[in-house]
């Protein structure tokens, strides 16, 4: 009980010094109960809406993998609503007949469709629609040409009953009439969804009236889902997908769940990286506690408290503070999970914040994680002051003895840090990305912790370097700053470390997407020669519609349309594997460059004639002249001539087996036929941007379709990588802020362990604009310190995943200097911010009662 007492009367005694040391944990916990709140009422919702979508028993067409993107959804007979109906036990039997390769505009040919990736779907209204959605204004379709929009979607793009949509689906084009709108009575997943009667549905979006995408069964009173299951596959045949709703739930969950698991370990993962920046701040708050209250527990030593009790009572402040902070963290947890559920609501993905799910995991381990955190960062700083020794009541109380950076502990991170960087040469010079990829991982974590165990090492060098170019155009006050930043190098260099981690992140990842950017343009210009790249913009085939209207476009030398072919392909050797082919125009050869090692790329279009890449030959003896047996999924089977070997280094499609259209359209029937993934177009000499302005015209009635030069194509490439960088960078943003209260809080403690020192530089003429100078000074040091170490390491770290990335044809490794020194200059900038109030407070000390300070 005394011990605890004594814990909570220096808590309370320090509670301003805590207080930032409190944040971090608050902080961390909060991250982690946020992550998991959100991600568990993610999961819960869905669960709701899925289990409000599935049918007792559904039966669908037979899942397989390796089927052909004709951009049509496979369908099972129509004929077989009556057998189905006739099975015993089905009480209710409704067609389904829905696709997600549409793309709907309005009035103005706008595309309205989410912008966060979600698909646009067309489907059916039914009875089962019934038990997700309502409709809240207008009626249900009545006919071919009215439609039910989703209200989410008509609320966003200004779309009202009466308007008219145009629908645009592979098996051609459509009108219709907005007659209601229909609001999700459990949450809107973020699609654009279009309901149409059954018949247009079966017809416009299937391309057939003689099948559908599946059927749902009601079961009648008193039958199982499992029961009717087994009547119906009975029935049926094997041949079909048949599931029960339990299944189809399971099925949409994992779907979801492996995506909504990356979020979330993703979110878990920076997370950690706050725990970890947290621990430094922690560490360093009672390292310096425990100095300035030397002379006390000396005192507490000479009258009778044994190590243990000095030892425990440190614990048991760190204890009390985790506490604290783990508890305002969890609060905190859940206003960020509310956060990211409005975060999901401006992407079109609207949750309900009725329905935050918080588990009774959740706060324990937000609790267990705040406690065990602080405790453990506290466990050295309570070691060091049980084996403070009576005799220190008798000294002035002053820097630690350990201050110094001890010869054992350098030589230590120095050799982990020898260790991390051969390891990263391996890896920078594996053969294989895969066992590069783990010699990566081991030189970080091996270079991280080597630098931090070396920080109070490189302090005393690299804080006089930067002295020497920063410090000493401020006179006396500069080198007083660079002398405090030396005297205790260990608190120095535990600072910046926390800083380091975010800086070293950011470097590494700016680097590796620089270099993702620059790789991809240097391939650009290097193979590809055609002017224009036609695409559509979601990410979807190219309609029969849509490729009639391109190649109607003038002023344009040649296109080359581009397509995959999945087939069985028998090799020389006797081994069979499913393969994706490239189907292209013979001018393919000429708009994107692929060096070869055996013929000539142009013969694999030849009759009958294909390509095959460098690795895929040396893997199975094939050699120019070989012939494979070719067998396309839902066609016939082919003899092809392998004209050409294809270069693995220089080709933009790695790995691509090229053969002509013709030749896919000779062994495939019509209906298997897939559709154009993409267009390339060359224009005539000297008329490019009349063919620009051609192809533009030409696809101005599809809005989804992009018409894209060489230099939109890059900046399209630089923008997505930057959109993916700049979310990365929000989420490291927390550990930067935990390492920004981290100088803080050092500079703060340090300031009241200097007060009778501040007192006497006072008195002797330092003024109180001075004394404000020296303090920022010396943070902006520390700061710049950190960010050295930081970007160093993170260039190492990139520059070598970068290497790897080279094996995957990546090759170009591009250090972004302006970033990487507004970084550096914007770390001098946060080091001056986390000044202001420690520079503050030390300008109002009163100079005598710094003074008399004991």
């Amino acid at each position: 009980m005394t011990v605890f007492k004594t814990s909570l009367r220096n808590l309370l005694a320090h509670k301003g010094r805590m207080a930032l040391s409190a944040v971090a944990v608050l902080l961390s916990v909060a991250f982690v109960c946020g992550t998991l709140v959100f991600t568990d009422t993610m999961n819960a919702t869905f669960d709701k809406l899925f289990a409000a979508t599935a049918s007792d028993v559904s039966v669908t067409p037979e899942k397989k993998d390796d089927v052909q993107q004709t951009g049509k959804p496979r369908t099972v007979p129509a004929s077989l609503q009556g057998k189905l109906a006739a099975v015993p036990g089905v009480a209710r039997v409704e067609p389904e007949a829905s696709s997600q390769q549409i793309t709907v505009a309005d009035a103005r040919n706008k595309d309205i469709g989410p912008d966060s990736g979600a698909p646009t779907v067309g489907t059916n209204w039914s009875e089962r629609q019934k038990k997700s959605v309502e409709i809240t204004s207008g009626h249900e379709p009545r006919g071919a040409a009215e439609a039910v929009l989703d209200s989410d979607t008509a609320d966003k793009r200004g779309v009202r009953i009466g308007d008219t949509l145009r629908v645009i689906a592979a098996p051609g084009d459509f009108r219709v009439r907005v007659v209601g709108l229909a609001t999700y009575k459990t949450t809107n997943p973020g699609a654009a969804v279009v309901y149409l009667d059954t018949r247009t549905a079966q017809t416009r979006l299937l391309g057939t009236t003689g099948g559908y995408s599946g059927f749902g069964l009601t079961a009648a009173p008193g039958v199982s889902d499992e029961q009717l299951k087994e009547r119906v596959t009975a029935a049926v045949g094997p041949r079909l997908t048949v599931r029960t709703a339990a299944e189809t739930k399971k099925e949409n969950k994992e779907d979801f769940g492996s995506v909504l698991d990356v979020m979330k370990y993703a979110l878990l993962g920076f997370a950690g990286i706050a725990v970890l920046v947290g621990i430094f701040l922690i560490v360093n708050t009672f390292s310096m506690l425990v100095a300035q209250r030397t002379r006390e527990i000396g005192l507490m030593r000479a009258i009778g408290a044994g190590r243990r009790q000095i030892n425990r009572s440190v614990l048991v402040e760190a204890l009390m503070l985790g506490v604290i902070g783990s508890v305002l963290g969890i609060g905190g947890g859940i206003g960020l999970a509310v956060g990211l559920m409005g975060l999901m609501e401006s992407v079109g993905m609207n949750l309900d914040t009725g329905e935050l799910t918080i588990k009774v995991t959740t706060p324990l381990v937000g609790l267990a994680i705040g406690v065990l955190v602080t405790v453990f960062a506290a466990y050295l700083p309570a070691r060091r002051a049980g084996k403070i020794s009576p005799m220190a009541a008798l000294r002035d109380a002053g820097t630690p003895a350990d201050g110094r950076a001890g010869r054992v502990r350098a030589g230590i991170g120095l050799a982990l840090t020898a260790a991390g960087a051969a390891a990263l040469l391996a890896a920078g010079n594996a053969d294989q990305a895969s066992a590069g990829s783990g010699l990566l991982g081991i030189g970080v974590l091996l270079t991280l912790v080597g630098f931090v165990v070396v920080g109070p090492l490189l302090a005393g060098f690299l804080v006089r370097a930067l002295g020497a170019v920063v410090l000493r155009v401020f006179g006396p006050v500069g080198r007083l700053a660079e002398r405090n930043a030396l005297r205790n190098p260990r608190r120095t260099g535990a600072t910046g470390s926390a800083l380091m981690i975010g800086l070293a992140l950011v470097a590494a990842l700016s680097v590796v997407g620089s270099s993702m950017v620059a790789s991809a343009t240097d391939q650009l210009d290097k193979s590809v020669g055609a002017d224009f790249i036609i695409q559509d913009g979601g990410d979807k085939a190219l309609s029969p519609a849509v490729e009639k209207a391109v190649l109607s476009a003038h002023d344009i030398e040649h296109f080359s349309r581009y397509f995959h072919v999945t087939a069985k392909v028998t090799t020389p050797d006797g081994k069979t594997a499913t393969q994706r082919l490239t189907a292209t125009d013979p001018t393919y050869a000429d708009d994107v460059r692929s060096e070869t090692v055996q013929g000539r790329l142009k013969d694999a279009y030849a009759k009958d004639a294909m390509s095959v890449p460098e690795g895929f030959a040396k893997d199975h003896g094939i050699r120019r002249g070989d012939r494979l047996t070719v067998t396309m999924i839902d066609g016939r089977t082919a003899r092809l001539r392998v004209n050409a070997v294809t270069s693995d280094d220089t080709s933009l499609d790695k790995g691509a087996m090229y053969l002509d259209i013709a030749t896919a359209r000779r062994y495939l029937p019509a209906g298997a036929m897939p559709l154009t993934g993409m267009i390339l177009a060359k224009a005539k000499d000297g008329r490019a941007t009349e063919a620009a302005a051609s192809l533009k015209a030409a696809v101005a009635e599809y809005p989804q379709v992009k018409v894209r030069d060489q230099a939109d194509y890059k900046a399209m490439i630089k923008d997505q990588v930057g959109q993916l960088l700049n979310i990365i960078y929000g989420l490291l943003a927390l550990a930067i802020i935990v390492a920004i209260l981290g100088v803080v809080n050092t500079l703060a403690l340090s300031v009241v362990e200097r007060t009778r020192e501040i007192g006497l530089m006072r008195a002797i003429g330092l003024s109180r604009r001075q004394l404000r100078r020296m303090i920022r000074l010396e943070s902006v040091v520390i700061a710049l310190f950190g960010a050295l170490l930081g970007l160093g390491l993170g260039m190492g770290w990139g520059t070598t995943a970068q290497k790897l990335l080279a094996l995957e044809g990546l090759g170009a490794l591009d250090i972004p200097w302006p970033t990487i020194i507004a970084v550096f200059l914007g770390s001098a900038v946060v080091g001056l911010l986390a000044a202001l109030i420690p520079a503050f407070r030390a300008g109002r000390m009163n100079v005598l009662n710094a003074i008399a300070t004991d």
